[in-house]
C-alpha cells in the first residue's frame, strides 16, 4: 500500500491583512472563502470517509488574541481530522493598526536557537487554541533547513513536511536532492516531502491542488502504486478553492478537490489516508518522481487558462 498524506496548510493569508482588512474579513477569507474553506473541506473528507492533517498557523493570535485560530482548530479536532503545527514568522512582529509591521519572512532567515523559540512558542499557541501536542511541522512557504529539523528534534517532534524539490534551492533548503520524494530520516526527524511531478524534462512540479490537473493527479497516484512508493504527500490550503480575493469559488480548483477525494476514496485499499498522529514508519523507501507527459502537461494549462482568465475574477 501507499499511505496518502491530505495536507492542507490552514492560515491566515498575510495579503488580505496588508490590504488594511478587518479581522472578520481576514478570517472569512482565509479560512473559510466563498463556502469552499476549511467547513467544506471537512464536509468534502468525511463524505468521503478519508483522513487529512491541516496544519495550522498560529501566529497570527499573537496580533489578534486566540480566538482568531482557535475556533478552526476546534471543527478541525470536533470532525476527527488533525491538526499539526504551521509556522510563518513574519506574525511575529506585525501589528494589528501598522500593516507594514512585521518580522522576517522567512524561517531559513533566522539562527537555530531563534528558529527553536519561534517553534516552541508556534506550538504553545496552537495547544492554547485547542490542539492536541503536534508531533509534525511544516514551514511557512517551505522555507526550512537542516537547523530546522535539529530544532523540531530538540523540541521533540516526529516529522517535518517542508522539503518541496519544486522550491529549492529557496526558499526550501533543507540538504535533500530535489528529487527527493520518498520520506527519509534526517537530523532526528522523518522528513515527509512533499510528492512532485516531473511536468516537462527537468522542470518539477508539487502535488497541490491548484498546480496539478486530474489527469496528473490520477497520473502520479497510479504511478506511486505501481512503482511501490511508501507514501504519497499531497498540499492545499484553506482557502485554496475560492479565488485569490477568496469572494467566489475556483470552479477548477473545487472540481480537482472533489475528483482526488473521489480518487482516493475507491482506492482507498490501495491508497490509504493516514496521519501523522498514527506514527507511520516508512523504513527503506525510496521513490522518483513522475515522469513527463506532453499531453498532460497541455491541458493543464488549458485548464490554468481558464482558471485565471474565468474563474480567478473577483466576484
Amino acid at each position: 500500500m501507499t499511505a496518502v498524506f491530505i495536507t492542507i496548510d490552514t492560515e491566515l493569508m498575510w495579503r488580505h491583512h496588508t490590504a488594511g482588512c478587518d479581522l472578520v474579513t481576514q478570517t472569512a477569507r482565509s479560512l473559510e472563502p466563498a463556502g469552499v474553506g476549511i467547513a467544506y473541506q471537512l464536509a468534502t473528507l468525511a463524505k468521503h470517509g478519508l483522513k487529512a492533517t491541516f496544519f495550522v498557523d498560529p501566529m497570527p493570535t499573537m496580533v489578534f488574541g486566540l480566538d482568531a485560530i482557535r475556533p478552526v482548530v476546534e471543527a478541525i479536532v470536533a470532525a476527527g481530522q488533525e491538526v499539526q503545527l504551521h509556522l510563518h514568522p513574519n506574525w511575529a512582529g506585525a501589528q494589528a493598526d501598522d500593516v507594514e509591521r512585521h518580522a522576517r519572512f522567512e524561517l531559513i532567515d533566522y539562527s537555530l536557537d531563534e528558529q527553536q523559540a519561534l517553534i516552541a512558542g508556534a506550538r504553545d499557541l496552537l495547544k492554547a487554541c485547542g490542539a492536541p501536542d503536534p508531533v509534525a511541522f511544516r514551514a511557512g512557504s517551505y522555507a526550512a533547513n537542516d537547523d530546522t529539523l535539529t530544532a523540531l528534534t530538540e523540541l521533540g517532534f516526529a516529522y517535518d513536511s517542508s522539503h518541496n524539490g519544486a522550491d529549492t534551492p529557496w526558499p526550501s533548503q533543507i540538504g535533500l536532492p530535489p528529487r527527493q520524494i520518498a520520506p527519509v530520516a534526517r537530523n532526528g526527524v522523518t522528513e515527509v516531502p512533499v510528492t512532485l511531478i516531473e511536468d516537462t524534462p527537468g522542470s518539477l512540479r508539487h502535488f497541490q491542488i491548484c498546480a496539478l490537473s486530474r489527469g496528473e493527479m490520477r497520473a502520479a497516484l497510479d504511478h506511486a502504486v505501481a512503482a511501490d512508493h511508501k507514501a504519497v504527500t499531497v498540499v492545499s490550503h484553506s482557502f485554496e478553492l475560492a479565488n485569490r480575493s477568496g469572494t467566489r469559488p475556483n470552479g477548477v480548483h473545487v472540481a480537482r478537490f472533489e475528483a482526488l477525494c473521489g480518487m482516493l476514496a475507491d482506492a482507498r485499499e490501495t491508497l490509504p489516508t493516514v496521519q501523522f498522529r498514527d506514527r507511520p514508519i516508512f523504513a527503506g523507501s525510496d521513490a522518483i518522481p513522475l515522469g513527463p507527459s506532453q499531453i498532460r502537461t497541455r491541458w493543464r494549462q488549458a485548464e490554468q487558462l481558464w482558471s485565471n482568465l474565468v474563474e480567478e475574477r473577483a466576484a
